[in-house]
């Protein structure tokens, strides 16, 4: 349910959707994934090595978070947000001729 005054605009039902918190979790997991990813691209010691038995952590950590920024990118996608209508008291109801 939209918390939108009924005198704003339909327009803002494009700020709803963008701010959807699938869309927010799912563009800060692609931020950090590729931050991960790149560190574990260009650092990746033999005194981390040692540290993690031999598992690149970074790495596989920034794919497993860019794996689930695509699941909720594409689940807003795919399933997107639908506000409900503002309550107007002036509006015929559903069925009702005008």
């Amino acid at each position: 349910m939209s918390a939108r005054h009924p005198d704003t605009p339909a327009s803002g039902r494009t700020a709803d959707v963008l701010f959807d918190i699938r869309t927010v979790i799912g563009g800060l997991f692609a931020v950090y994934g590729l931050v991960c990813l790149v560190w574990g691209l260009v650092s990746f010691t033999d005194a981390d090595r040692a540290k993690t038995g031999g598992v690149n952590l970074n790495l596989w950590t920034g794919i497993g978070m860019l794996l689930l920024s695509a699941f909720f990118i594409g689940w807003t996608l795919l399933r997107p947000l639908h506000p409900a209508e503002s309550a107007d008291p002036a509006a015929p109801a559903d069925g009702e001729d005008a």
